[in-house]
């Protein structure tokens, strides 16, 4: 039997042998996995490069580059974990290119949301943490990020930014440790 190709599945022909590969995701799965990771994806590049415009250009390339490489995955955890690997390796790329301006020049027109709405002291807690994010470097950013914002394991976390998962735990408490110092709270153990 014959049917007629969408043009979804035309660009899924490989043109060397005139054959359909096999369909990883149709538009509608694509469609419901980007409605529940995109935001967290954003939030995630916006917070480790410190430019939301970058983000948000970065967020269109990993779904880009993720549905390119049309893999198969065994579950919902492993897509996800692939897209913020994928995401975190365009924001190394990107770093790499370009020097990152601080975090906090980003932030403001934020900070001045957050002060119309509510107290003097949560306006102070953002500005000082925002101020101590910018203290760490962007590993120690995106571990933190991915552990805490997102509640990736420490397994998830290493394979997100290649790192080896036996030492995450320490490299994860070191950043704590030096963000808790940032914020004031302690100090920096070595």
């Amino acid at each position: 039997m014959s049917r007629d190709l969408t043009f979804t599945e035309l660009s899924r022909v490989d043109a060397t042998n005139d054959r359909c590969t096999e369909f990883v995701m149709d538009e509608e799965t694509f469609r419901a996995f980007y409605d529940r990771t995109a935001r967290g994806v954003w939030a995630y590049l916006a917070r480790i490069t410190a430019d939301r415009q970058l983000a948000d250009e970065l967020l269109q390339e990993a779904f880009y580059r993720f549905l390119r490489a049309a893999k198969t995955y065994e579950s919902e955890a492993h897509r996800r974990n692939a897209l913020y690997q994928i995401a975190t390796n365009l924001a190394r790329d990107a770093r790499r290119r370009a020097t990152v301006r601080p975090f906090a020049d980003i932030a403001g027109d934020e900070i001045e949301h957050v002060a119309a709405r509510d107290s003097a002291a949560a306006t102070e807690r953002l500005a000082d943490f925002t101020r101590a994010m910018d203290g760490l470097n962007p590993r120690e950013r995106a571990m933190l990020w991915l552990a805490y914002a997102e509640g990736a394991s420490h397994r998830e976390i290493a394979a997100t930014l290649g790192l080896g998962q036996r030492s995450m735990k320490t490299m994860l408490s070191r950043a704590r440790r030096k963000m808790a110092a940032l914020l004031g709270h302690a100090e920096v153990k070595r």
